[in-house]
């Protein structure tokens, strides 16, 4: 049993403010002193990202069609050990869960198994009394809704006081504060979500001003007291997450098979152009006996030395495509180490790295690894979205035909080589469709895939980066 202070900070639709008003509370409450957790809900990248560069706050994803809700509470806990305050931001409205039509996977289903408080924030541009009827709904909607308050985003210093009073009086619950209308809070945005951290200009200094606008205008002392009466949470002790759904099929490790003087040496992409990982995805690698080492396809000439194996995470690759190609020895280097055998795993990005080319954002051709004969191009819209259990058509690297490992998709570029060992199926619909080049040392695709949902598939890789075969006891 564990006394986590905590809350999730939710919305009725994405472009609420979530985003910004989480980065304002984590600044302001650092202002203050506290030792801070943060997680995200849902498959994101980049927002967890604004709170690992920015506040050096390491951020973990809760992800209820990854995670069962032992696991969710697991991950909970792991992340705000020795914490304050744990702040988890929501996705989408805060309903919104999987194919539109369901609650499942949602922000709310986060906050019910994770029996965490929720704010909720509320964009009050152009709005006074009607907002009572928009709250009101989210509260009636679900008896179990978790709110406990709400945020007032876009109103003025004039008008607050007086919506405060009257919310409270009609709804019966907190107003926590409010947020005016600033050129601060407007973070850019591309074709796949905001723009990373350093490329925002004056980023320091913009959150500066939004906690400085923050500890003025939101009752941080209540928002405390709100996480501090959070309900007991009940979580299991385990290191790790593993995964033991029917979805998957999971090996538990003999005791004592994997020790540390095992250790494999994984080479991760992690740059500008490669910074798409799940903490999770990493911490079972090194649980598994992993060693991992980080390098720079964009400014390391070659891989670290002693690589056993490679991971190459996603990102934004099309951004640097130019510097990535004009980096011939690791290029080379890349190449050599796949074709000579070396196991890797490719992801989006990183699989568009691994292609002979790959365009830009401009349509401009540049060469690329060439550890795949294929081609990488730039379309006008999302290619695959969402969600997807991956099952496996033949053997290979991730196991036998029928391996089913969970991830998402997400990404506007297509390549003429996509793969087809792997059918992937979204989890509401019918939509299935082929992909992934999948040998015995090379799992690549465009799937991002969530390495927990079946930590054998990490497991095969690190035994065959190694040097054991299948027939090899760990």
């Amino acid at each position: 049993m564990s006394n986590i202070p905590r809350i999730l900070l939710a919305a009725p639709a994405s472009g609420s403010g979530k985003t910004v008003i989480t980065c304002a509370l984590l600044r302001a409450f650092q202002k203050e002193g506290l030792k801070l957790a943060s997680f995200k809900c849902g498959p994101d990248y980049i927002d967890p990202l604004f709170h690992e560069q920015v506040f050096e706050i390491e951020t973990r994803n809760l992800d209820p069609f990854f995670l069962d809700e032992n696991e969710l509470r697991g991950i909970l806990k792991k992340g705000s050990a020795g914490k304050d305050l744990s702040i988890i931001e929501g996705v989408m409205g805060y309903y919104d869960g999987l194919g539109g039509v369901s609650t499942e996977g949602s922000a709310y289903d986060v906050a019910t198994k994770t029996a965490s408080p929720v704010i909720l924030i509320i964009n009050g541009k152009g709005a006074s009394v009607s907002l009572a009827a928009q709250i009101r709904g989210f509260l009636e909607f679900r008896k179990d809704h978790g709110i406990c308050g709400v945020i007032l985003n876009r109103v003025t210093k004039g008008m607050f006081p007086l919506l405060k009073t009257f919310l409270e009086n009609e709804l019966g619950i907190q107003v926590f504060g409010y947020f005016p209308v600033m050129e601060e809070a407007q973070f850019e945005s591309r074709h796949l979500g905001l723009l990373l951290p350093d490329e925002v200009q004056d980023i320091s200094a913009r959150l500066d001003a939004l906690a400085d606008v923050c500890r003025e205008t939101v009752d941080l002392t209540a928002i405390r007291k709100a996480a501090e009466a959070a309900e007991i949470l009940s979580a299991p002790e385990a290191a790790e997450v593993t995964r033991t759904s029917s979805v998957t099929k999971t090996a538990e490790l003999p005791e004592g098979t994997w020790q540390r003087k095992d250790c494999v040496r994984i080479a991760v992409a992690r740059d500008e152009a490669f910074c798409f990982y799940y903490h999770e995805n990493l911490d079972l690698l090194e649980a598994r006996g992993a060693e991992i080492v980080s390098f720079s396809p964009l400014h390391d000439k070659a891989l670290p030395e002693g690589t056993q194996g490679i991971l190459l995470g996603g990102g934004y690759p099309e951004l640097y495509a130019k510097q990535l190609s004009d980096n011939t020895s690791m290029r080379h280097a890349i190449r050599d180490a796949v074709t000579g055998g070396k196991p890797l795993l490719a992801e989006c990005g990183g699989f568009m790295y691994l292609m002979r080319q790959m365009e830009d954002m401009e349509g401009n051709v540049y060469e690329m690894c060439g550890a795949l004969p294929g081609k990488a191009w730039r379309t006008d819209r999302l290619q695959r979205f969402g969600y997807v259990t991956l099952t496996a058509q033949k053997d290979s690297l991730a196991g036998p035909a029928g391996t089913q490992i969970r991830g998402h998709e997400f990404h506007y570029f297509d390549t003429d080589l996509n793969g087809d060992v792997f059918r992937a199926k979204k989890p509401t619909g019918k939509r299935e469709w082929d992909c992934m080049i999948a040998t015995e040392t090379i799992l690549a695709g465009f799937p991002h895939l969530y390495y927990p949902s079946n930590p054998e598939v990490a497991e095969r890789f690190l035994r065959r980066a190694s040097g054991l075969s299948e027939a090899d006891r760990l």
